[in-house]
């Protein structure tokens, strides 16, 4: 079933590329959701692609999409869409975004598919299969020590109201790491660290949409990923740690909150 279920996924993201790279850099409608927080047409074009793809074939399945809020039906069977992960890098023309979409089977994910226009490439990974960028097989780094390892981030569309809060954890990497990067698309991030371009990634809160396809990649590729307490992810939203596992445990201390001592 899952070799099936990514095919399909493979197919919706390189629709949804194919839209993405035609209308790179030509001048989109925006919207605000948030302060910070956009929606182009070309999300609903590439959202529109996907869902017609997937249903095409599992016309029975539930669907969970960033774009549309669908009826769901209680099926076993549940896609999660990101159509544009990286909306606000799309609309200002910074080439890095993607398209990615995940299938979990009894609250297991067991099928994901990221892919890269600008770049071409293509994530992929199926439960118990292994992790693939355009057909080769990918392995995590091999860095032991924070002080060793570049990780990536992002920060929530409330980062203006909690500007202290949100900046907490990245300060503090700066100081433990051997440097931190924010691009501002997850799903690529992962996929960063599955690649062994990255060896660990962290972000205080994600939708699922914006993780379960990366995720299942990191986790073929050998990777480990965990909510930021250490605890094992679940289908909702949630804070995400990926990495290759063996600074999981130091990524993870690094990241818990210390008591502040009120000042009198």
């Amino acid at each position: 079933m899952s070799w099936r279920s990514l095919a399909v996924a493979t197919e919706a993201v390189l629709r949804a590329g194919r839209i993405q790279k035609d209308r790179y850099a030509s001048g989109v409608a925006v919207e605000y959701k948030g302060a910070i927080d956009l929606v182009t047409e070309v999300d609903r074009d590439c959202e529109l692609a996907i869902l017609e793809t997937i249903r095409s074939r599992y016309p029975t399945h539930d669907i969970v999409t960033e774009e549309t809020d669908l009826a769901r039906t209680g099926s076993r069977h549940v896609w999660f869409i990101d159509p544009l992960d990286g909306t606000v890098n799309f609309a200002h023309s910074y080439p890095f975004f993607c398209a990615s979409v995940a299938l979990a089977v009894d609250g297991e994910i067991v099928a994901g598919a990221v892919f890269d226009p600008v770049r071409d490439e293509l994530f992929s990974a199926e439960k118990g299969g292994g992790a693939f960028l355009n057909g080769r097989r990918l392995e995590v780094t091999t860095a032991s020590r924070l002080i060793e390892s570049l990780v990536i981030t992002g920060f929530p569309y409330d980062l203006h109201e909690k500007l202290e809060e949100r900046l907490r954890p990245f300060n503090k990497l700066m100081g433990l790491a051997r440097a931190v990067r924010r691009d501002g698309a997850a799903a690529l991030d992962l996929c960063y660290v599955a690649a062994g371009r990255a060896d660990g990634f962290w972000e205080v809160i994600l939708k699922p949409w914006d993780m379960h396809a990366g995720r299942l990649v990191v986790e073929e590729a050998g990777g480990k990923t965990s909510r930021l307490d250490g605890t094992p992810l679940g289908l909702g939203p949630d804070g995400c740690v990926a990495t290759n596992g063996l600074i999981h445990e130091a990524l993870v201390e690094a990241l818990r909150e210390e008591p502040r001592v009120a000042l009198v």
